[in-house]
């Protein structure tokens, strides 16, 4: 990847147990230091495949280090019932951990974790498992390219990550399960602008991969916070008082509508008329007694849900048009003017005398 300019990794450490040349190359961190330099030795000799490893592995680790360990001893080796006795653990190996330990474990060694030059997280350490278990699923061992791109991956999804977990407690601060119903304007815009917060935080974060490879998992945020704002606004709109009895509202509305007409259509003599109107309004009341029941048993949910649709239509397609035609003619008839009464003018007073 050639976006790539920062070493990802930081230090690389071969643990070699069983070493059995300890007069070509002493036991411990410098006998493992020359036998690295060694092996990692780019020859014209070597096959393409081999020079290129030797290649990559510098340009991924910060440093490389190596520690040869001798062979436990036949006691750790040969007995089925070893149970971790120091006793039975050869001398030189038990002096070669008395070394290793320390060196990978003091706290003078121990630095806090960084790829790519950024601190990662225990959150961002489970991305880049996840992406270093996809290319190890193989029969084969991946190349060091292989690795770098999926550290550049699971690098933007920890940055992904970052930015919506930002986004989500700052959503929750505005309209989480505690807070009051907000206006859905409000909503929207508090949400744009924490919106271009999180996509801000996404690109402040060192990434790996290069601009075009970093799009993808920008859209991916971008998509994923659209998604995460619909669940807010549904969230906010189960706290509105008028759209949780939206639904009551409406079924009372018809009840009373349908009482109505049946009255009116009776007492003119259209019977069946009349009857249509108390099918409907028990029909209503029905739905209305089963919606109450689906909410307070949280039973038959699928019911529940279908007659909120259902109530929802009639109030939207039926019921607000009517209020709206209703509104808008009382409106009209407060600005027309009321018709003047003529007055008797002086000539006509006259023209009687």
């Amino acid at each position: 990847m050639e976006e790539i300019y920062e070493k990802p990794f930081q230090s690389l450490m071969f643990l070699i147990r069983d070493w059995s040349y300890p007069y070509e190359h002493p036991y411990g961190l410098e006998g493992g230091r020359s036998f690295l330099e060694k092996r990692l030795q780019v020859k014209q000799t070597q096959h393409e495949e081999l020079q290129n490893v030797r290649k990559h592995i510098h340009s991924c680790f910060s440093s490389i280090g190596c520690f040869l360990l001798p062979h436990p001893g036949l006691k750790v080796a040969t007995n089925p019932h070893f149970d971790g006795r120091l006793g039975d653990i050869d001398d030189e190996f038990q002096k070669q951990l008395v070394c290793l330990v320390p060196a990978l474990l003091s706290a003078e060694n121990l630095v806090e974790k960084e790829i790519g030059g950024a601190m990662v997280t225990c959150r961002d350490l489970l991305h880049y498992f996840k992406a270093y278990m996809k290319i190890y699923q193989g029969e084969d061992l991946p190349h060091p390219k292989s690795m770098l791109q999926a550290t550049a991956e699971a690098n933007n999804l920890a940055a992904v990550a970052g930015a919506k977990d930002l986004y989500n407690k700052s959503m929750e601060q505005v309209c989480g399960g505690d807070k009051p119903y907000i206006a859905p304007a409000e909503l929207e815009r508090r949400h744009s602008n924490l919106r271009q917060v999180s996509v801000c935080q996404f690109r402040s974060v060192k990434k790996m991969g290069g601009d075009e490879f970093c799009r993808r998992y920008q859209d991916q945020l971008e998509a994923e916070l659209d998604l995460a704002f619909s669940n807010f606004t549904k969230h906010n709109e189960g706290k509105n008082l008028f759209s949780a009895a939206r639904t009551p509202a409406t079924l009372l509305l018809l009840v009373l509508f349908m009482y109505l007409a049946s009255l009116l259509t009776g007492f003119l003599g259209v019977s069946a008329v009349a009857t249509l109107c108390n099918l409907l309004m028990g029909v209503a009341l029905t739905a209305l007694c089963l919606w109450a029941y689906t909410k307070y048993s949280g039973e038959f949910r699928q019911l529940g849900s279908a007659i909120d649709t259902v109530a929802e239509t009639l109030w939207e397609q039926v019921l607000l048009k009517l209020f709206e035609m209703a509104r808008s003619r009382v409106w009209l008839g407060g600005l027309l003017p009321a018709p003047r009464a003529r007055l008797a003018s002086n000539n006509n007073v006259k023209k009687k005398n």
